[in-house]
């Protein structure tokens, strides 16, 4: 699994930008719909849209967490930053600088002990998804979903806001824990200290289940490469180079 060469960085000009401005457009635009939609439990569109909702929302956060890593906005630093926060406070009221730091944690120690990602003993999924939840989730977010979603009741119905805004954010949570955490870092691994592995060579199975963070190995080897770039170096990965 181990490239003989690394991958340096490279160029990407305004991409992580334009990247980012599809996903937060994409999902505000959605969810403004969506908060009007009429639900009809017959209709397949309303399991779709929550779905695409759910996977808008993943990349909200996926979008917070390459600015944690300096690659949405490469070299203004204000500016990754700003993205970044917002990103980190529309995905439930997550504190950036919170994330940033554990996230970091999680890269330096990665399957150790010292992860805040990980579980020690690797447990049932289960068990650590509860951990992993406990590790991301504070107090102050839910009073402040709380009160954000005792506001929205105002003026939308209580309905669509359960299905298109409180319930992806959940499905997502469960969507970049399984992926993204418990499916790459499981188990017993023999290429510290990355500690990682990544799922089968398959571009579009690995956009739709988050954001080709299942090639994890490569994320962990390059972490300066954004999620748009893990699918190149996934392939040369695969041919050792």
């Amino acid at each position: 699994m181990t490239p003989t060469a690394a991958i340096k960085p490279v160029r990407t000009g305004n991409r992580g930008l334009w990247y980012a401005a599809a996903i937060l457009i994409g999902w505000f635009g959605m969810l403004a719909m969506l908060l009007n939609y009429p639900i009809d439990w017959r209709n397949p569109l309303v399991y779709l849209f929550a779905l695409v909702q759910t996977h808008l929302y993943t990349g909200v956060f996926i979008t917070a967490h390459d600015a944690i890593h300096g690659v949405v906005a490469p070299g203004r630093k204000r500016l990754n930053y700003g993205i970044g926060f917002l990103c980190a406070t529309l995905f439930a009221f997550n504190n950036f600088n919170r994330l940033s730091r554990k996230h970091h944690l999680h890269h330096r120690h990665s399957a150790t002990d010292d992860d805040p990602d990980f579980h020690e003993g690797n447990p049932s999924f289960v068990a650590w998804y509860y951990s992993f939840l406990k590790e991301y989730i504070s107090v102050g977010q839910i009073v402040l979903m709380a009160v954000t979603y005792n506001i929205l009741k105002l003026w939308f119905p209580m309905e669509n806001l359960i299905v298109f805004w409180m319930a992806p954010a959940i499905l997502s949570t469960f969507q970049l824990f399984y992926f993204g955490t418990y499916l790459p870092h499981r188990g017993e691994h023999e290429n510290a200290p990355h500690n990682a592995r990544s799922q089968k060579l398959n571009h579009t199975m690995a956009f739709l289940t988050c954001y080709f963070f299942g090639y994890h190995y490569e994320h962990h080897a390059y972490p300066y490469l954004p999620w748009w770039k893990l699918p190149k170096a996934r392939e040369l990965t695969e041919k050792g180079i």
